[in-house]
């Protein structure tokens, strides 16, 4: 049997969810680091580069997202983690929400340093609310040691409907609306959450 190669969930075993220098010791930030020494355009030619995508049914490519947020016009850009996992017996992220927090916020860091976003938001599902509690104290440790890059991160929960698993509805969601799909386009890089460009990733 070919041995399982595990990227997403590979230091797991070895980082302990509530203390960030666990997380640093395994080598936790250096990506960030890394992406910080570059410039933003080349960041998302190295997502590009990658054929990273997103984690949701679409498997839409992430750079070309990135990309599309970045050139889009305004000031304000805003980046979604989509942590509703509505899928019947399905717990991908929800694993790592659990037992690695701090690799989804180095990566939150990246996407919002190379699409210029200085808020973020984490929609958490209903059901994952255990998980509030671990999630927000991971959320304070990366904003003391400073390397959230001045990404204010905030948690939202969702409040069980299936449908805001959508991105369209997620964002309806987080503004206060019905959770309802919207007309596209306007796509979501170009006019999302409170009309700015947005950028959303499972």
């Amino acid at each position: 049997a070919v041995p399982e190669k595990r990227i997403l969930l590979e230091n797991v075993k070895a980082i302990n969810p509530a203390d960030i220098k666990s997380y640093e010791s395994q080598g936790g930030f250096k990506a960030l680091h890394q992406a910080l020494g570059r410039s933003p355009e080349e960041v998302i030619e190295e997502v590009k580069a990658s054929g990273l995508r997103g984690r949701g049914g679409a498997g839409f490519l992430c750079g070309a997202k990135w990309e599309l947020a970045r050139k889009s016009p305004g000031d304000e850009k805003v980046l979604i983690c989509n942590a509703d996992e509505g899928e019947v017996g399905t717990f991908k992220d929800r694993y790592i929400l659990q037992h690695n927090p701090f690799a989804l916020l180095e990566g939150m860091a990246i996407s919002g340093y190379a699409v210029g976003a200085k808020k973020a938001y984490i929609y958490l599902r209903a059901e994952y609310r255990y998980l509030l509690k671990g999630l927000s104290a991971a959320v304070d440790q990366c904003r003391r040691k400073g390397v959230l890059n001045d990404l204010d991160v905030e948690i939202r929960e969702g409040a069980g409907a299936y449908i805001c698993g959508e991105e369209s509805a997620l964002m309806n969601s987080i503004e206060g609306k019905r959770g309802e799909s919207r007309y596209r386009p306007p796509f979501p890089p170009e006019k999302g959450l409170f009309n700015k460009p947005t950028i959303i990733n499972n």
